[in-house]
């Protein structure tokens, strides 16, 4: 079973998220978070397998939870398996995701197939 750590601040896609994953089989949430500054801290007591990382948020943004999670003295919470997801569809977002250390992108509205297939592939 995959441990999945969300990060978004919209809860109601916060519990779309929950509910498309627990009916998709082989992954679990362990945890739903409202912003970026919360996913360090969950990161570390949940110890997800990877993460749903929403790219804009208030408070931090989450390319900047990524460099911090990739900065984690921890060498295994620091190559944890990151997902964007974003409203912003454009190939500069892809690219600014990628170098912030992410390992996937998603764009919003995310379709829940692609979400599987993409969690499946960086995993």
């Amino acid at each position: 079973m995959t441990k999945v750590l969300i990060v978004e601040d919209h809860a109601s896609m916060r519990e779309s998220l929950t509910m498309a994953l627990s009916g998709a089989g082989d992954f679990q949430v362990v945890g739903e978070v409202p912003n970026a500054d919360y996913a360090l801290d969950f990161c570390e007591r949940l110890r997800p397998d990877l993460v749903l990382m929403d790219v804009q948020m208030p408070v931090m943004d989450g390319y900047t939870a990524t460099q911090k999670i990739r900065a984690l003295d921890d060498p295994a919470r620091a190559k944890l398996p990151i997902l964007a997801m974003t409203a912003n569809a454009f190939d500069e977002d892809r690219r600014n995701a990628l170098e912030s250390g992410m390992n996937g992108f998603l764009s919003k509205p995310i379709v829940i197939g692609d979400l599987v297939q993409e969690l499946r592939k960086i995993l």
